[in-house]
């Protein structure tokens, strides 16, 4: 059973806007490919989803890369406390196929993040639901120190409505500074940030890459971020050490949101905000 979804909020790097085609004029189809046609996975059970962009009348068979993939997929459940950042392979007819475990029951929100050749970058999204009990968890409390493995990372910088602020995070393990960071599809990091109750979405790259002789493989890395709105945001850092990708996540506010109940900004729905910044 096909879900279609309306294009998620528009983005803008922090030196150059970026624009979107109008909504009715782009898609995507997630499809669960089940014997019983469902489109849904049972929680704990290993299954693959499947992803079609396409424009009127036609598929979209041709993607620009960029950051090393021509499509990013992004899959957060709707409490916010299960992430996964996966890469699909496309087969001819261009449609992107991955596979997938979700660990417990309850709602969650695929994002496809691409560009089509020729076009403008989009970032699309659809709803998955995975059968089962659901006990919706708790967002983590603010947190500026997160621990994965052995590895500490630390949040300096505070993010801001409307406004570019810079964001620092820097690696330790087994508290010594790591130092010799790997590039993972091109940068030291990764971030994206989702806003707790309607997972509006950002997509932020570091300052700086491999390469360009004067960006350091850690411990340090850095990022300019703008939060469309107030609210309460979840960040998820990926970054790679040793061979391995990890991902370190946190709850922070943006602007007077502690306490109060998150909320789109005035002038746009959800649906217009979001997306990329550099």
């Amino acid at each position: 059973m096909p879900r279609s979804c309306r294009r998620q909020p528009a983005s803008s790097r922090s030196r150059s806007p970026r624009t979107h085609a109008a909504p009715s004029r782009q898609a995507l189809v997630l499809r669960a490919p089940w014997p019983d046609g469902s489109a849904s996975l049972a929680h704990g059970a290993e299954g693959a989803v499947q992803v079609g962009c396409s424009r009127p009348f036609r598929k979209v068979t041709a993607y620009q890369r960029e950051h090393g993939k021509e499509l990013h997929l992004i899959l957060a459940s709707r409490d916010l406390t299960v992430y996964r950042h996966l890469h699909p392979t496309r087969a001819a007819d261009g449609t992107w196929s991955t596979p997938v475990e979700l660990p417990k029951a309850g709602s969650y929100r695929v994002f496809a993040d691409f560009k089509p050749q020729g076009g403008e970058a989009l970032t699309l999204g659809a709803d998955l639901p995975a059968s089962g009990r659901y006990e919706p968890a708790e967002l983590p409390t603010r947190d500026t120190t997160a621990t994965v493995d052995d590895y500490e990372v630390k949040l300096d910088g505070d993010l801001a409505p409307g406004t570019a602020s810079e964001l620092t995070l820097t690696v330790t393990k087994n508290g010594k500074p790591v130092r010799d960071l790997q590039p993972y599809l091109g940068a030291y990091g990764h971030l994206v940030a989702l806003r707790s109750g309607d997972l509006a979405y950002l997509h932020v790259h570091p300052n700086g890459e491999p390469g360009d002789g004067r960006t350091r493989p850690g411990p340090e890395v850095a990022f300019t971020a703008t939060a469309p709105s107030t609210g309460t945001y979840r960040l998820f850092l990926d970054f790679k050490h040793q061979n391995q990708v990890r991902t370190a996540a946190f709850t922070v506010h943006a602007g007077d949101a502690e306490g109060k109940p998150d909320k789109p900004a005035d002038t746009e729905s959800a649906e217009e905000e979001a997306g990329h910044a550099h």
